[in-house]
């Protein structure tokens, strides 16, 4: 995130958001207008050759296509993108739960964003398992002086402030992989933000989860899974299946070229075998010098149905793992490019029992961004969202910090001739020196 120089005149915080995906690698340059919604100043895209499952495994091929992507933006926004926020997901990231206390030295001071800021170093700084590195703390609660359930505790008293945390790990070679690939295309990493927690970002809102929800991002190489319930997050998982699964499994049983399969899922794929035609036949291209191959559309849905159903009775088991099956009063918010297949909202609804919307962008943004306020986007955009959100909370912070100490406390009045009940005693002394009380009534 940053305020860079640009060739229009633009005076707010430009926020460039980086999804590097399985199927494709996007940016995204926003800012925020004056109504509070996020701007698109530009976009680029470039197909993902070098990404596979959410993980990067060809370095080079990576390069190059966030290169062009990050031009294609440059080109339309006319701004000089040099930091930028990145998403990570894949198979690697894992998620747990833990607690964390710290004892204050005084009742007297107020619990402070110091003090919070305190613990969430803790954590960081507590050991993981070879080859892991914590990339996420979110607080979930906090209990002071053994008082549970407390949402925000700055402000109050106590000498005891424990808190629950969800902690998200990934590996770190991973991680490492993501960072040398930005740097080597002439870029540095603002920040590195878990993808579903991007995408929840951009297509939640604040009541779905205050009253409870489950956030689908089902992506080109995985299904990522956030949960949230009474505002807080509960659970994240990644499933290794997307997209493009469904597409390789299309070309093995049609016996199709990969792009051709790619282009049946799109345009005449179904989620439902039981709402296609059963003589409705699509006539495709053969090889040089062969007849064309006829593809029943009814086949098709049937493959396309297996593993979405596959792909569903994965994400129902993590809902289960939770332990909040029962106290998701908002449903299921299915988003990301795998969202928009046909016939997929009935039948999540029928294999989960829970109700289904399609999440889309678009509450977040200014209007006339028709291009990204598509599923496929809410993974760029939450990153972006992210970003202006971190750069509101720093110039809050910026504020306050005017008016507080270093510790994050209340600065001191400063002393006009000492304090108030200092200068009432001395003025109580010199008159029983004098032993003049008339103005004393």
């Amino acid at each position: 995130m940053q305020k860079v120089t640009n060739k229009q005149e633009i005076k707010s915080e430009i926020v460039v958001g980086l999804d590097i995906g399985t199927t494709k690698i996007c940016a995204i340059v926003g800012t925020k207008n004056e109504y509070g919604k996020m701007e698109v100043l530009g976009m680029g895209k470039a197909e993902s050759l070098g990404v596979s499952r959410g993980v990067v495994s060809n370095i080079e091929k990576t390069v190059d296509a966030i290169r062009k992507a990050i031009k294609e933006a440059e080109d339309e926004s006319g701004i000089d993108i040099r930091v930028v926020n990145v998403g990570i997901a894949g198979q690697h990231i894992q998620s747990h739960q833990h607690r964390n206390m710290m004892t204050r030295q005084s009742t007297e001071d107020e619990i402070a964003q110091a003090d919070i800021d305190k613990l969430v170093d803790m954590m960081h700084r507590i050991p993981q398992q070879p080859g892991y590195e914590v990339i996420h703390v979110l607080p979930q609660e906090f209990i002071v002086d053994n008082e549970v359930g407390i949402k925000d505790p700055i402000g109050m008293s106590g000498i005891r402030l424990e808190a629950n945390f969800h902690i998200i790990t990934g590996h770190v070679t991973a991680a490492n992989n993501i960072y040398k690939c930005v740097r080597k295309a002439g870029l540095e990493v603002s920040g590195l933000i878990l993808e579903p927690l991007a995408s929840s970002e951009s297509v939640l809102s604040e009541e779905e989860k205050e009253a409870g929800v489950v956030l689908v991002d089902i992506g080109g190489g995985t299904t990522d899974i956030a949960i949230f319930q009474e505002g807080i997050i509960r659970h994240t998982a990644v499933i290794p299946f997307g997209g493009n699964i469904i597409t390789e499994d299309i070309k093995e049983g049609c016996t199709v070229l990969r792009q051709q399969a790619e282009l049946l899922k799109i345009r005449f794929g179904s989620a439902l075998a039981s709402e296609t035609q059963d003589n409705e036949i699509v006539s495709i291209p053969g090889l040089r010098g062969r007849e064309p191959k006829e593809i029943s559309v009814r086949n098709l849905a049937s493959i396309i149905q297996a593993r979405i159903e596959e792909i569903i009775e994965l994400v129902h088991y993590e809902i289960k793992a939770s332990g909040f099956e029962k106290k998701l009063i908002a449903g299921i918010v299915l988003t990301g490019g795998g969202s928009q297949l046909r016939n997929l909202r009935p039948l999540v609804e029928y294999l989960t029992g829970m109700d289904v919307r399609i999440g889309t962008p678009n509450e977040h943004l200014a209007k006339g961004d028709e291009d990204v306020k598509s599923p496929m986007y809410a993974t760029s955009v939450g990153l972006v969202l992210m970003g202006l959100n971190e750069l509101t909370k720093r110039a809050v912070s910026t504020e306050k910090n005017s008016k507080t100490g270093k510790d994050g406390r209340p600065a001191e009045p400063a002393k006009m001739g000492g304090g108030f009940l200092e200068r009432i005693l001395k003025k109580g002394k010199e008159w029983m020196e004098d032993g003049d009380l008339k103005d004393f009534n």
